[in-house]
């Protein structure tokens, strides 16, 4: 019982010591919970949407009105014409586009059939099964409100349905799942493979009491960051290229982007895991450490990111959380590339916000590096 008491005594005063690995044992999980508990939403509302109003009547403004008080819709944007509603839809800007007829109004008042054109970016099929199913019930909500005031005074005679509400999923029409789920699966394990690789590099020569033999070299600090990046780089080609071959030739994903854009904005997202696996090399001390905080990193890279759960869903916090994981912009890339066929004129700011990254985890590597050193 004595030996016990010490080995315990032992244990807890090394868990003591080791703060980093004791934070993470009780911040992880507290961290996954609330994340679990607040961000994990499939209740998509709040969907931008841009409106293009050519009746500009009150039954448009009518039928405007439910959609944006069912808070699945948010109308951001008012459209000029049809190109303003494709390029908010394609450039992902806006999630639902709403195009109301000249005729609407006219239609309404007169008995006819007012139809009105939902279109939604079916590229997220999540987020667009909840708009597709809210929009064909406002629309026979509304229908049933106005055809039970025209009943009394019809007599009974059969009426037509005063609201059309026509839905054109853009981008996977058919809801095939392998066409969302393979291009984020690809990010997903990008991010796997490159941060914890790396994460493990610096820390692994320093187990090893290599470290000390490199910085005595005349090698400099940004030379060795470089040279534990570089060539992981061609590895996560090989990733890549695998995969899509996979999505492609397996489960025939369509690809209807550029190929090499999709592999230069891949590079960036590459280079991006790979400094920050390099970061938390460079924050740890040992490779348990490491491979816990890469853990901690990837975990909200899968569920914060969009690839599981739409991001429309998620609370404010949660939602500019995933702002700071290059998977985010990288799964936008992905499906915007692939599913969409845009090109940089759409992708510019999730290509900068790459670039950003790169630049700030490699800054914050080297300032990290030179202060073990010193």
């Amino acid at each position: 019982m004595i030996r016990l008491r010490a080995l315990l005594l032992k244990e807890f005063i090394q868990m003591g010591r080791d703060r980093l690995t004791f934070g993470m044992l009780v911040g992880i999980p507290i961290f996954q919970l609330l994340m679990f508990g607040f961000a994990i939403n499939t209740d998509v509302k709040h969907l931008p949407t841009i409106v293009f109003d050519q009746s500009l009547q009150q039954e448009g403004r009518d039928i405007l009105s439910a959609f944006e008080s069912s808070q699945y819709f948010d109308i951001q944007a008012t459209a000029a014409n049809y190109q303003d509603v494709t390029a908010a839809v394609e450039s992902g800007r806006c999630k639902v586009g709403i195009i109301i007829p000249p005729d609407f109004s006219e239609n309404v008042k007169h008995g006819r059939s007012a139809a009105l054109q939902v279109i939604v970016d079916a590229s997220d099929s999540m987020s667009a099964s909840s708009a597709i199913s809210t929009a064909q019930m406002i629309g026979q909500l509304k229908s049933q409100e106005v055809l039970t005031k025209r009943l009394q005074s019809s007599g009974g005679r059969l009426l037509e349905q005063p609201y059309d509400v026509r839905i054109r999923p853009w981008y996977n029409p058919d809801f095939v799942s392998a066409y969302y789920m393979v291009p984020g699966i690809l990010g997903i394990v990008l991010t796997m493979t490159m941060v914890m690789i790396t994460s493990m590099a610096i820390v692994r020569e320093r187990e090893r009491g290599t470290l000390e033999q490199l910085i005595v070299t005349p090698m400099k600090s940004y030379e060795l960051m470089l040279g534990k990046i570089i060539p992981y780089i061609f590895v996560g080609y090989v990733q890549a290229t695998l995969a899509l071959m996979i999505g492609i030739l397996v489960f025939d994903m369509p690809f209807l982007g550029s190929l090499t854009l999709l592999y230069i904005l891949t590079t960036l997202f590459i280079v991006a895991s790979l400094s920050l696996g390099v970061l938390i090399s460079t924050v740890t001390k040992t490779q348990m450490q490491a491979m816990q905080l890469s853990f901690a990193v990837f975990l909200p890279s899968v569920l914060l990111s969009g690839f599981m759960f739409p991001r429309a869903a998620m609370p404010d916090f949660f939602f500019h959380l995933g702002q700071l994981l290059p998977l985010t912009f990288y799964l936008e890339i992905m499906r915007g590339i692939v599913l969409k066929g845009i090109g940089i004129e759409f992708l510019w700011s999730q290509t900068a916000a790459l670039a950003s990254f790169i630049i700030a985890t490699l800054f914050l590597s080297l300032l990290k590096f030179k202060k073990t050193l010193a």
